[in-house]
């Protein structure tokens, strides 16, 4: 299988290419930037599947900095199309997009040290860094994990495509108070990201 690998940050590039990782697009933050990547990879390379990667804020109880989040789904939460719809859902398509069932499975299935959490990221162009910021998500959606500014864009060109997708996240900060998040981004960049994006070599290595 050829995998389509897309992360958006200069530093996650570059934690990729120590773990090994070849072949990634960078694409830039937030959704505009994500989509225009995953365009642009899926009509030029025509790959098997798009892998998104990076780093995400935790929002649920409980996760804690490089705990490893496998995208089972991806939804916006800063998108609101009006009376008729859905928190979250783009006129004429689902709230929620699903990742491709058999690239969940076998994310899942990693041999990984670090906890390792299936569910539902969450997408916007916004950094949060606070309780009430997550509390705003989680009023959206009660059972989402983490947050980030690209997946859910990524899913939805993957969709209009037919392309199989899968978002792949290292927990970077978890938001107790805004100081405290902003302390473990960076220290998680300082000290813990190498090791953590070495897990997306292993999910490559299995495809």
């Amino acid at each position: 299988m050829k995998p389509g690998i897309i992360v958006a940050m200069t530093s996650e590039y570059e934690a990729l290419r120590r773990a090994g990782v070849t072949g990634v697009v960078k694409s830039g933050i937030g959704k505009a930037d994500a989509a225009r990547a995953t365009t642009e990879l899926i009509l030029k390379d025509r790959p098997d599947c798009i892998i998104n990667s990076g780093c995400a804020g935790g929002i649920a109880k409980g996760l804690k900095r490089t705990d490893i989040v496998v995208g089972a789904q991806a939804a916006y939460h800063d998108v609101d199309c009006g009376d008729g719809f859905l928190p979250g859902q783009v006129q004429g398509l689902p709230q929620r997009f699903d990742a491709d069932p058999g690239l969940v499975r076998l994310a899942a299935s990693l041999p990984a040290k670090q906890p390792l959490h299936c569910g539902l990221i969450c997408s916007g162009d916004q950094f949060l860094t606070t309780p009430e910021d997550d509390a705003r998500v989680l009023g959206i959606y009660p059972d989402a994990l983490a947050c980030d500014m690209e997946s859910a864009a990524v899913a939805q060109v993957c969709r209009h495509y037919g392309v199989p997708f899968l978002s792949f996240r290292i927990i970077s900060d978890v938001h107790d108070s805004h100081e405290q998040a902003e302390a473990g981004y960076r220290d998680f960049w300082q000290t813990l990201a190498d090791d953590s994006f070495s897990y997306l070599k292993l999910l490559l290595e299995r495809l």
